[in-house]
């Protein structure tokens, strides 16, 4: 039983499918299926009513059987036109040839019922035919064949309904059907047709979104990939820098160091002068210590990237403790520096990192301070922060050096007694305050000295 129904439903579509091409869309395709179909029920009717027919009694006119069997002609030619792909001709024949012959019988002084059919043809040529002027060409002629054979002419010498009841019921029935399957089929089509183009609409839809998703996806590597390429350039910045820092300054006091050793090697040089070269080896010793000091936080915090060790940090005992490792550098140049840090002050953060904030602040402070010039401390707590100035009697510092001073080009000046920098410590302190939770502040005039200050969230 299924495969009797598989083998209808295989031949039907095949029906339906005389005709096409590969030049059709899918519109095209549906609507030449539906004429397909209509014309094969035509023709399928055209065969068996007259056979049906002639197993009736009473007598039926020959213009009758004519009309009974004209729709397996010219549905069978529509056919044979589609399956030449002779599109034009098939729907010229069908709208010209149906009407023609239901006017005939008219004509004839026959009436058997089948006037219904021109509204079926009217129908039928609003949705085949495309071009307007087509459409309102067979309007016309089959509305003046209505006129012509059954408004015009009310006369017949033969009338269907009273010679064969029957047959003419048939007529009426099949002319509705013919009119309602047309209808059906026409709405069944449209409504397939306007779910695929729903359907089509939905996946065009999720492809141009997918197409923007993957639109933003690349947009935001190639930002990403933007980004990485300038830290690159901005990394190879540093790696030319440091290696200048290491081939130039880094040396200088371990050369200072090798030569005094050589001397005292080679030569019997007097106490005296080896207590003079004393202060200036160990001034580029300093130099070099606290460089080497910023050199590994440095590498270790583009190592660790964003792993901060968060404790307990009193403020008070880390500015002492800086301080008094700081003590013999502002000592060799006669500067005072003072304290004043009240105490029960803490922070949360990264103590390894906030010593290197205030050590650098600090030694830059004595760095650009002339001798017995003056240094102050300062902590406090100010709402939810916790604020730290470092201030000096220094040299100052223009408003054009101030905007150089945290940018990655590493600026660096010499000091009052000639010190060398690289730069580096001040880039390190604002990008280790960052990682806290803090900020570092700069107010200077050029004479007087200058105030860093830098705040981090209180505990």
């Amino acid at each position: 039983m299924q495969e009797s129904g598989n083998a209808i439903t295989r031949f039907y579509n095949r029906v339906k499918s005389i005709g096409f091409t590969g030049k059709m869309d899918s519109y095209e395709k549906r609507r030449l299926g539906i004429f397909n179909s209509i014309n094969f029920l035509g023709l399928i009717t055209g065969i068996f009513i007259p056979l049906a027919a002639s197993f009736g009694k009473g007598y039926v006119p020959m213009i009758t059987w004519l009309v009974a069997a004209s729709p397996a002609f010219i549905s069978g030619v529509v056919l044979l036109g589609n399956y030449f792909q002779r599109h034009s001709f098939a729907m010229v024949w069908y709208f010209m040839a149906y009407p023609a012959v239901t006017a005939l019988v008219y004509a004839g002084n026959v009436d058997v019922g089948i006037e219904l059919l021109f509204v079926l043809y009217g129908v039928l040529s609003v949705f085949f035919l495309q071009e307007m002027r087509y459409t309102i060409l067979t309007i016309c002629f089959t509305t003046a064949c209505y006129l012509a054979a059954f408004v015009l002419h009310k006369q017949y010498e033969f009338v269907l309904a009273d010679i064969n009841f029957t047959y003419y019921v048939i007529n009426q029935v099949l002319c509705l059907s013919f009119i309602f399957i047309g209808l059906f089929l026409i709405k069944k089509e449209n409504t397939d047709y306007q779910k695929e183009m729903l359907y089509a609409n939905w996946e065009l839809t999720n492809t141009n979104e997918e197409i923007q998703k993957q639109r933003l996806e690349l947009a935001e590597k190639a930002s990403a990939l933007e980004e990485q390429t300038l830290q690159l350039a901005e990394l190879n910045t540093v790696k030319n820098r440091l290696f200048s820092v290491v081939s130039h300054d880094l040396k200088l006091p371990i050369y200072g160091l090798r030569n005094l050793f050589k001397a005292m090697h080679d030569h019997d040089t007097p106490a005296e002068d080896i207590k003079s070269y004393v202060p200036e080896i160990l001034k580029d010793l300093n130099y070099t210590t606290g460089l080497m000091e910023n050199l590994l936080l440095w590498a270790k915090s583009q190592m660790q990237g964003d792993v901060i060790n968060h404790q307990l940090v009193d403020m008070s005992d880390l500015i002492n403790e800086v301080k008094q490792l700081l003590r013999m550098q502002a000592e060799n140049k006669k500067i005072y520096v003072q304290a004043r840090a009240n105490k029960d002050i803490y922070i949360y953060a990264d103590k390894e990192m906030i010593n290197l904030v205030l050590r650098n602040l600090l030694s830059n402070a004595i760095k650009f301070t002339p001798e017995n010039g003056e240094i102050w401390i300062d902590a406090g707590v100010n709402g939810e922060m916790v604020e730290v100035h470092v201030r000096d009697t220094g040299k100052g510092i223009s408003e054009e050096d101030m905007k150089k001073l945290f940018g990655n080009n590493y600026f660096t000046t010499r000091g009052t007694a000639n010190e060398s920098g690289t730069g580096l410590g001040l880039v390190l302190c604002k990008e280790f305050l960052n990682k806290n939770g803090g900020d570092i502040f700069v107010e200077s005039e050029p004479g007087k000295g200058s105030r860093f200050s830098f705040t981090l969230p209180k505990a």
